[in-house]
């Protein structure tokens, strides 16, 4: 616990999730260098015993986890300056702390939990590469399925229903299917939009194993590729390759953006190349490092990272090629396996 303050209020489900083993939608925790209290509800009686164990004393509250915080709260000894996560509470939350708090000092803090969470122990290491095995598969699953006259919106069902079949949790975010011109729409969301013979399809998603995420984008060609299709899939195929292979931990998040970023500039395409080159991923799909032109700070032993060059045109298309990449301390680890090479699907 920091010097200055005697406990921390967290209300991040993921940062809970990370300190606790709690994997609920519902709860609040305190925790002190005596003491770590986890505030849920009665629908999780079970489910907080079975997941936290002895690790926290739990309160079951029945009106609402507030209520629970303040009548337990004076328990807590020695406990008077309390921080909490100002970049993840909500400001009516925020107004109960100065209305209903005011025994306590309350001091804003930001990232405490979430600088532990970029470092991934083995046992997330080993979650994150199974949620990129089980998107390989589910992927693998869904190419032979996809044909000309398919929707975005059929494509991305069909991929759901694989990651489903294949052991996904869930979905770490809306998963993408951008077609023909749409592909040149980094976050596109999958649209009604029919796929046509030499369209590119740009697909971009995820699993989730155990609570932790993979982060993967492949682009194809319907039917036959154009040469102007596979220059530019090949300028960002080396972007891909040449940042995974050479992201090092140390090295500033700044540096590791430009190793893609001036490989497709030399090849003319830097103009196409407009969002950052990767994030961290692990209880979320986007935490911390990031790997952008602005990134100062340096890139720690043990993260998983994304390296997700791109090139996009308006009215023409766009090329992403994500894979997520831990950074061992004896080098860099790309942990995604589904081929990189152009594939045409007929």
């Amino acid at each position: 616990m920091a010097a200055h303050v005697d406990a921390l209020l967290v209300s991040s489900l993921a940062n809970i999730r990370y300190i606790t083993g709690f994997s609920g939608s519902s709860a609040l925790a305190l925790i002190s260098a005596r003491d770590t209290l986890l505030i849920t509800d009665f629908r999780y009686a079970t489910q907080v015993r079975e997941e936290v164990g002895d690790f926290a004393r739990v309160a079951i509250e029945s009106q609402s986890l507030w209520t629970g915080l303040w009548q337990l709260l004076p328990e807590l000894a020695g406990v008077k300056v309390v921080a909490f996560e100002s970049g993840q509470l909500l400001h009516r939350d925020f107004e109960r702390l100065l209305n209903a708090g005011g025994r306590w000092q309350w001091r804003p803090t930001s990232e405490m939990v979430e600088s532990l969470r970029e470092r991934k122990d083995p046992d997330e290491v080993a979650c994150i590469l199974e949620a990129a095995e089980v998107a390989r598969r589910a992927l693998e699953r869904t190419i032979p399925q996809i044909g000309e006259g398919m929707s975005e919106l059929e494509i991305a069902g069909v991929l759901e229903h694989s990651l489903r079949a294949e052991g996904s949790e869930g979905f770490p975010f809306e998963t993408i299917v951008a077609s023909g011109p749409r592909a040149a729409l980094p976050h596109a969301r999958a649209a009604g939009r029919q796929v046509g013979a030499g369209d590119f399809l740009l697909i971009d998603y995820g699993a989730i194993v155990d609570g932790y995420c993979s982060d993967v984008t492949r682009t194809f060609v319907v039917g036959r590729a154009s040469d102007e299709q596979r220059e530019v899939y090949e300028i960002v195929r080396g972007a891909n390759a040449l940042a995974s292979a050479n992201v090092r931990a140390g090295m500033t998040g700044r540096d590791a953006a430009a190793l893609a970023r001036q490989y497709s500039e030399q090849r003319g395409q830097g103009e196409g190349f407009g969002h950052s080159l990767g994030h961290g991923i692990g209880l979320e799909v986007h935490e911390a490092p990031r790997l952008s032109k602005t990134a100062e700070a340096a890139l720690p032993e043990q993260a998983v990272v994304t390296i997700e060059p791109g090139i996009y045109r308006a009215g023409w298309g766009g090329v992403r090629i994500e894979d997520d990449v831990f950074l061992d301390p004896s080098g860099p680890r790309i942990l995604t396996s589904f081929p990189r090479e152009l594939m045409e699907i007929a």
